[in-house]
C-alpha cells in the first residue's frame, strides 16, 4: 500500500478495526491544516438532512491558477458541465461541493441549479460566478433542491475560516467512512509551499478517474500551463492507478487552486523546483488514493497489482487494471487464497501479447508461478498466510520488456454487496 510511503505529516492511518458500515477503517488524526490565503467551510444545508455536514466551500483570497481532469463517463453530471466550462479560464477562487445528490441526469433544470448556485456564492464572495467550480455528489437523477443551496450557501460564506478544512473534509462524504485529507510541504523558488488535498469515495471506483470528487490547494504560484500538466502526471499514478468496484462515476471531479500567496519564483515543469513540487503533488494525491481505496465499501484489504517485465507502459497498465478489476481475483483476495490461476487468466484476456512460459507470479513477494510453472506447495502456503495481513503486493512478470505499471485495489466481500444491494444510487 503506498499510504505508507506517501502519507503527509498531517494524516495518520491506524490498524484494522472493525466498524458498523467498514470492515477496514482508517483512523484519521484531525491535525490542523492551513494553506496561506485560503479559507474553508463545511455546513449542513438540509440535503442529506438530520443535521450533517453536506456542503463545503473552499475560497481563495485572491484569483488562483486552476487546473482540472474530469470523468470520462459520457454521462456527465451538470456540475461536471459546468465546472470544465468554468476552468478553461485557468483561472479560479472557489470551489463549491455539496454531498448527498448527485444532480446528475436532472436535464436542464440540473444546469440552472448549478450556475444558480455559482452566481449565489459569487455574490456572497463578491467574486465572478465564473470563478466558482461546482461539484456535487450523491444520488443520480435527483434535481439538486436550490433553497436548501441557498441556504447553504450564505451559511458556508459566513461560516470560511483559515481553521476550517476538516470541517469541509466531513462535508464532502457521502458513503465515505472517514474524511480524506493529505498535505505536503516543500521548498520552491526560495519560499515553502503548502499543497493540501480533500478527497471523497469509497464506492464506484475504477481508473478515470474513480468516483471521486479531489481539491487540492497550494499557496504555490505556478503557470496555469505548468499546473495541468503536473495534475495530469498526478492523477496519472493516483486516481487513475485505483479501482473499488470498475465502476465510472458520472460526477468525478479533480480540480486544483494554485493561489500564488507563498510569493515563489514561477517555474518550468522540468526544473528542479518544477520535478520537487511536481513529486509533492504526486505524493498528496497517492495518499489519497490510497485512503480510497482503504475505504472501498466492505473492504478488508488494500493490495497493490504491480506488473513489470511489460513491453511499454500501457501494456503493463492493461494488465494490472485487468486483474485488480477481476471479480474471480477479488475475492480470491477476501478468501485468502493464492490463487495464481486467477491472477494469469486476467492477465491473459487484458489484450496484451504475452507468452505465459515466462510468466512470474508472487505474492507478498513469495514466488508461486515461476516461468508459466506451479511454485511447491509450500510456497503457495506460505502466500496463503501472507494474505491475511491487510495490505500486500501481488507481482506479476510479464518478462517480456522493462515496462511496470501499478494498480491498487481492494477485495469484494459480502459486505459490499450487502451495502450495495440496499443503497439506492
Amino acid at each position: 500500500m503506498r499510504a505508507s510511503a506517501a502519507r503527509g505529516k498531517n494524516t495518520r492511518s491506524a490498524a484494522v478495526a472493525p466498524s458498523s458500515d467498514r470492515a477496514v477503517k482508517v483512523r484519521v488524526r484531525e491535525t490542523p491544516i492551513r494553506v496561506p490565503g485560503f479559507r474553508f467551510a463545511g455546513v449542513a444545508c438540509g440535503i442529506k438532512g438530520g443535521g450533517k455536514l453536506d456542503l463545503a466551500l473552499m475560497h481563495s483570497d485572491v484569483p488562483a491558477t486552476v487546473a482540472a481532469m474530469f470523468t470520462r463517463n459520457r454521462v456527465k453530471a451538470a456540475p461536471v458541465v459546468i465546472a470544465a466550462r468554468h476552468t478553461r479560464r485557468g483561472r479560479a477562487q472557489a470551489v463549491l461541493i455539496n454531498s448527498g445528490n448527485a444532480n446528475a441526469c436532472t436535464g436542464a433544470a440540473g444546469a440552472r441549479v448549478a450556475i444558480a448556485a455559482c452566481r449565489q456564492t459569487s455574490i456572497a464572495l463578491g467574486i465572478s460566478p465564473y470563478d466558482v467550480i461546482p461539484c456535487s455528489t450523491g444520488k443520480i437523477g435527483v434535481l439538486l433542491p436550490a433553497v436548501p443551496m441557498v441556504r447553504g450557501i450564505a451559511a458556508a460564506v459566513r461560516a470560511l475560516d483559515a481553521r476550517g478544512l476538516w470541517r469541509a473534509a466531513h462535508a464532502m462524504r457521502t458513503t465515505d467512512a472517514f474524511p480524506k485529507v493529505a498535505v505536503r510541504r516543500v521548498r520552491v523558488g526560495g519560499r515553502a509551499v503548502t499543497i493540501a488535498g480533500l478527497a471523497k469515495g469509497a464506492g464506484m471506483i475504477a481508473p478515470d478517474l474513480a468516483t471521486l470528487l479531489v481539491c487540492a490547494l497550494t499557496d504555490a504560484r505556478v503557470a496555469a500551463p505548468v499546473l495541468r500538466r503536473l495534475v495530469r502526471e498526478a492523477v496519472a499514478t493516483s486516481f487513475n492507478a485505483i479501482t473499488v468496484d470498475g465502476d465510472m462515476s458520472t460526477n468525478d471531479t479533480v480540480v486544483a487552486l494554485a493561489n500564488g500567496a507563498a510569493g515563489n519564483t514561477p517555474f518550468a515543469v522540468a526544473s528542479a523546483d518544477g520535478r520537487r513540487f511536481g513529486a509533492a503533488l504526486t505524493a498528496v494525491m497517492r495518499t489519497l488514493a490510497d485512503m480510497v481505496v482503504a475505504d472501498g465499501e466492505g473492504a478488508t484489504k488494500c493490495v497493490r497489482i504491480e506488473v513489470t517485465g511489460a513491453a511499454t507502459v500501457a501494456a503493463a497498465r492493461r494488465v494490472a487494471r485487468s486483474v485488480a478489476e477481476s471479480q474471480l481475483v477479488k475475492t480470491a483476495l477476501y478468501g485468502g487464497d493464492p490463487n495464481w490461476g486467477r491472477i494469469v487468466c486476467a492477465a491473459g484476456y487484458a489484450g496484451v501479447a504475452l507468452a505465459p512460459e515466462r510468466l512470474r507470479v508472487a505474492i507478498a513477494g513469495i514466488p508461486v508461478l515461476r516461468r508459466g510453472e506451479p511454485a511447491p506447495d509450500a510456497a503457495v502456503r506460505r502466500a496463503a498466510g501472507a494474505m491475511r495481513r491487510v495490505s500486500f503486493t501481488v507481482s506479476i512478470d510479464l518478462g517480456s520488456g522493462r515496462a511496470t505499471a501499478t494498480v491498487t485495489t481492494s477485495d469484494l466481500t459480502p459486505a459490499y454487496v450487502r451495502f450495495n444491494s440496499a443503497y439506492s444510487t
